[in-house]
């Protein structure tokens, strides 16, 4: 049996591979793509149907992060021209909240940039939760601002959040390399954190940013281990500005490698495509939506992505449909295997850090990275070798929706 049917084997049983087995997806040719992508979307029809979850950024805050994560354009000195502004008030986050929703997202995810929040941060968070669930009792919630100190997590429980965003990024050999500032520890305390307080934990990583197979290996199954129960997957987009300026390294067909890396590697687990999605896979797309169950509508945090309306379109033409308000993301039995987890955390399991530190809030959590600037820059050679020139209509500083006068692109 070769490695496609061993992997196809494997992830109908909700089995996960070897780390020789993953490394190897990475490894195979581009005249294999099709054959991986097939292979992929056995596994993830298994598990996940034909559906197709929707998630909605709303940036909080954005800019002015204190935080050195290199990939990022909200990061401490950086000189990307993003939207800047201080916390939205509860009713623009809710209006900014109900484009997405009217879109057909089912989940909306608050972002907010900085090291970590204050308590005076969750009492916002919890007044802006509460006006979004009293126009839309139903919509889930997943909130982000980084690290969390002990007893945050519960708060926000409390007050409705129903998922904790905080990405582990990259692995721990070279989580260094991007972030000086705070540690791969720091992280993953937070996502123990949030887990230990009955959140769902959605933890995911960033692509293309100068790392080996092993290391994006590493990182998921570290997000296996942890008990992520969405994993989004970012394409990083390097900009003018930030020490990752150079780091355009990234074809369609690697990041649908890598895409079917994290479903054999996570079976039964939300995989969203997220930030970084419209610019590296471009016309592509449609192919990572037999891998992944699960994707951001229009724009991201600092970003534009495509228009709302072309991403519901993509889903129909390639034959998906939008997942419903009413139908349970994960299979059952996964939902009870991370239900079980929780409350083992909560019991005292996975232990906690007196006091967090690190970013994560606005730095493209819950998959938004931030575009480069309107002016593009000059292509380098792709991993394959080849020319690989950027989309610069496709590359945007995000100019509408939260925190601007413009309608939001959903």
């Amino acid at each position: 049996m070769d490695l496609l049917d061993t992997l196809t084997a494997k992830g109908l049983r909700g089995e996960v591979p070897t780390r020789e087995e993953a490394l190897a997806v990475l490894a195979t040719t581009d005249d294999e793509l099709l054959d991986v992508v097939a292979a992929a979307g056995k596994v993830r029809r298994r598990w996940f149907g034909r559906r197709v979850k929707l998630n909605y950024l709303v940036n909080l805050k954005s800019g002015l992060c204190p935080e050195d994560c290199s990939y990022c354009s909200q990061r401490l000195g950086s000189k990307a021209e993003i939207l800047k502004y201080t916390w939205l008030k509860p009713d623009q986050a809710a209006d900014a909240a109900r484009a997405g929703v009217a879109g057909g997202a089912k989940r909306v995810c608050l972002v907010a940039s900085g090291r970590g929040p204050t308590d005076r941060d969750i009492d916002r968070v919890t007044d802006t939760m509460a006006a979004i669930k009293e126009a839309d009792p139903a919509v889930e919630i997943c909130v982000c601002l980084g690290l969390l100190s002990d007893n945050q997590a519960e708060r926000l429980k409390a007050a409705g959040a129903d998922a904790y965003n905080h990405n582990l990024n990259t692995s721990e050999n070279t989580y260094g390399t991007i972030t000086k500032t705070h540690t791969y520890a720091d992280r993953v305390d937070t996502v123990r954190k949030a887990h230990g307080a009955g959140l769902s934990a959605c933890s995911g990583l960033i692509a293309g940013m100068g790392e080996s197979d092993e290391d994006l290996v590493d990182v998921v199954f570290a997000l296996r281990e942890l008990g992520s129960d969405s994993v989004p997957v970012n394409f990083l987009i390097p900009f003018e500005g930030t020490p990752l300026a150079k780091e355009w390294n990234l074809t369609p067909q690697r990041c649908l490698r890598i895409l079917a890396m994290v479903r054999f590697v996570n079976p039964d687990t939300e995989v969203r495509i997220a930030g970084g999605r419209e610019v590296h896979l471009r016309s592509m797309q449609p192919l990572g939506l037999h891998i992944a169950n699960s994707i951001f509508l229009g724009d991201y945090l600092t970003s534009e992505g495509q228009a709302g309306q072309a991403d519901l379109d993509m889903i129909k033409d390639a034959g998906f449909e939008v997942e419903g308000a009413g139908e349970a993301t994960l299979p059952r039995h996964r939902a009870d295997v991370a239900e079980a987890a929780r409350a083992a955390h909560a019991g005292g399991s996975c232990g906690t850090a007196a006091s967090a530190c690190g970013s994560g809030g606005g730095c493209g959590p819950c998959g938004g990275h931030a575009h480069a600037p309107e002016a593009a820059p000059e292509a380098v050679p792709a991993q394959n070798g080849a020319e690989d020139e950027l989309r610069g209509d496709l590359v945007k500083v995000r100019r509408r929706g939260a925190g601007t006068e413009l309608a939001p692109n959903a």
